[in-house]
């Protein structure tokens, strides 16, 4: 795997645990056990890395948490996009 994709993966993962930080009240709303999945709307690369590593993930019994971000922003206040799944 690249170091770089690694690199770039864990800083969104860290701007979206910022976001949740500010705003515990989305754990309300998020299930207890979820694969994230953060799709960076601006570096279509990294987007689609994060999508087959999606459908490589063996546990596919967990929920998927998606957020939209993008990628070069320093903070996700106004831009975050999080889509939590719908129970049917």
């Amino acid at each position: 795997m690249n170091d770089q994709i690694v690199k770039r993966n864990m800083d969104l993962v860290a701007l979206v645990t910022r976001f949740i930080l500010r705003r515990p009240h989305v754990l309300d709303h998020l299930p207890l056990d979820f694969r994230l999945v953060v799709l960076p709307v601006d570096d279509r690369k990294l987007c689609q890395y994060n999508l087959d590593l999606l459908a490589k993930q063996e546990d596919q019994e967990k929920p998927v948490i998606i957020v939209r971000v993008k990628a070069h922003q320093v903070d996700l206040e106004s831009h975050a996009q999080v889509y939590i799944p719908l129970a049917i």
